[in-house]
C-alpha cells in the first residue's frame, strides 16, 4: 500500500468501530479520513471542536464552501440537520462528557494508554489545540495512526515526548492491527494478514499481549 492507501485503510477499519446513535471527534490529519467511510445504516453524528455537528463526507466542486472548515482548517461539508456554533458550546458538550468516540492521531501512544501528540522537538508549533480536552471528556479514544514513522515504533512502552494526556487512551489502530489497552496491558486484538505477527511484535516498541487475534477484515 502507498500512503494514502494505507491512511484509507486505517480509516476504514475505525469506522467499523463507530456505531448508531455515537457523537463523534475526528481530530485532524488522518482521522478525517474516517468521515468518508462511515456505515450507512447507522446515523452518527460527527462533530469539530471548532463548533460543528453533522459533518460529511470530502467536499466536491458542486458543495465546496471555504467558509465551513473543520478545527485543522479544512474545507467540510454538512449534512442535511448540520448546525455550527461557538467554540464556548462546542467544548461544554466535550468536558461535559457528551463525546461518546474521538479519533485523533499521535507522534506517541504507549502500551498505559498514554498519548504524546503535540510537541515535536526542535519545531515549532501551535499547541495541543482541544486533544487535551478530547481524550479526558470522550467515553472512548482511539488512536488512528501508522504504525512506524520512518522506521522508528510509534507505539512504545513509555511516551518520550510531552504528553497530551495519561493512561485515556482505549485502542490504537494501525496498518498492521487493531491493539486494545486492558489493565494487564496492550493486548493485540487484530492483525493485518499482510505482516506476520513477528514483524507487528518488531514494529513495535511495546510489549504486545498476544492471545488469539483475529485478522483484520474491513469488509462486511
Amino acid at each position: 500500500m502507498d500512503r494514502q492507501e494505507t491512511k484509507n485503510f486505517i480509516a476504514k477499519r475505525v469506522a467499523k468501530e463507530l456505531s448508531d446513535g455515537d457523537l463523534v471527534n475526528l481530530g485532524i490529519g488522518l482521522p478525517t479520513l474516517v468521515g468518508n467511510f462511515l456505515p450507512t445504516d447507522v446515523k452518527i453524528d460527527l462533530q469539530s471542536e471548532n463548533g460543528l455537528i453533522g459533518l460529511g463526507p470530502a467536499p466536491t466542486e458542486d458543495n465546496y464552501d471555504k467558509d465551513i472548515t473543520n478545527a485543522g482548517g479544512q474545507v467540510v461539508t454538512l449534512v442535511e440537520g448540520g448546525m455550527y456554533f461557538d467554540s464556548a458550546l462546542s467544548f461544554a458538550i466535550i468536558r461535559g462528557g457528551h463525546v461518546d468516540v474521538t479519533v485523533l492521531g499521535c507522534l506517541q501512544v504507549d502500551e498505559l494508554g498514554s498519548l504524546a501528540s503535540w510537541i515535536i522537538p526542535g519545531k515549532m508549533v501551535p499547541g495541543m489545540g482541544g486533544a487535551m480536552d478530547l481524550v479526558t471528556g470522550a467515553k472512548k479514544v482511539i488512536i488512528a495512526t501508522t504504525h512506524t514513522n520512518r522506521g522508528k515504533p510509534k507505539i512504545l512502552k513509555e511516551c518520550t515526548l510531552p504528553l497530551t494526556a495519561k493512561n485515556q487512551v482505549n485502542m490504537i489502530i494501525t496498518e498492521m492491527g487493531v491493539m486494545e489497552v486492558k489493565e494487564d496491558g496492550l493486548h493485540l486484538l487484530e492483525y493485518n494478514p499482510e505482516y506476520t505477527i513477528m514483524e507487528i511484535v518488531e514494529a513495535t516498541g511495546a510489549t504486545l499481549i498476544i492471545k488469539e487475534p483475529k485478522v483484520m477484515e474491513l469488509e462486511d
